[in-house]
C-alpha cells in the first residue's frame, strides 16, 4: 500500500502520524509537502495531521484547505480513495468540503491536551471495524478549537446514517452530540479530534489508537 502524510506550514503531529503509518501500515509512508499539487502515483491513504497549520491564521484550517495538494485530496477521496485527518486535519476537512459541519472554539475558551474517553459508536467503517461495538477508548486531544457544530438538518442525517463513528463519554469541548469524529458518506473519508496515532504504545499510555489503522490496513492491503 501506499500511505502519504501531508506537511502544511504549522503541521506538529506529522512526524507521530508518520510512525503511527510506518509501524501498521506501510513502512514505506512518507512526507507530502502541502504546496504539492499531485499525489504520488498509486497512493491508497492519504492522512491530515494535526497542528497549527498557518498558525490557524483566519480560522483552523481555513488556509491550509486551500493549498495546492488539497485538490489532489479532493480528487482522490471523490474517487473512493480513503483521507484520515486528525485535529486540525478534521478542521481542513470540514474548511475543504470533504465533510459537514465546523469546528469552533471549546466550550470553556481553554485550549485542553489530555486523554480522554471516546465510545466506537460505528464499527462498521473502514476504520473502526477492528473495534468492538460500543468499545471504550482512551486517546489523548490537543485542540483550541475542537468544538464540532452543524446546522439542525445536517446532524441529523449524521445520527440516521450512522456517520458518528465516535462520541466522547464526557465532553469536554462541547461537541453537539459528544461528537468527536465522524466519517463521510461514502465512509472513505474520517475526520477525529482525538489523536490515535498518540495512542499507540502503551509505554506513552495508551495502545488504543493502533486498532484504527489495523482497520485500515484490513482494506488496504493488496
Amino acid at each position: 500500500m501506499n500511505v502519504a502524510v501531508i506537511q502544511f506550514p504549522g503541521s506538529n503531529c506529522d512526524a507521530d502520524a508518520l510512525h503511527a503509518a510506518q509501524m501498521n501500515l506501510d513502512p514505506s509512508a512518507h512526507f507530502v509537502w502541502h504546496t504539492e499539487d499531485g499525489l504520488p502515483a498509486g497512493t491508497d491513504l492519504v492522512i491530515l495531521p494535526g497542528g497549527f497549520s498557518y498558525g490557524d491564521h483566519l480560522r483552523s484550517g481555513a488556509v491550509a484547505a486551500r493549498s495546492p495538494i488539497m485538490g489532489a485530496i479532493k480528487a482522490h477521496a471523490e474517487r473512493g480513495g480513503y483521507v484520515l485527518g486528525i485535529c486540525n486535519g478534521f478542521q481542513v476537512l470540514t474548511e475543504a468540503g470533504l465533510l459537514p459541519g465546523a469546528l469552533g472554539r471549546n466550550r470553556e475558551v481553554h485550549f485542553l491536551c489530555k486523554p480522554v474517553h471516546l465510545r466506537v459508536e460505528n464499527n462498521q467503517t473502514a476504520f473502526t471495524s477492528a473495534y468492538a461495538p460500543d468499545q471504550t477508548l482512551e486517546i489523548p486531544i490537543a485542540h483550541g478549537e475542537g468544538n464540532y457544530y452543524a446546522d439542525t438538518a445536517t446532524i441529523a442525517r449524521l445520527e440516521d446514517e450512522g456517520r458518528i463513528v465516535f462520541r466522547y463519554l464526557d465532553n469536554p469541548n462541547g461537541s453537539i452530540n459528544d461528537i468527536a469524529g465522524i466519517v463521510s458518506e461514502r465512509g472513505n473519508v474520517l475526520g477525529m479530534m482525538p489523536h490515535p496515532e498518540r495512542a499507540m504504545e502503551a509505554l506513552l499510555g495508551s495502545e488504543d489508537g493502533q486498532k484504527l489503522f489495523q482497520s485500515l490496513k484490513a482494506v488496504l492491503v493488496k
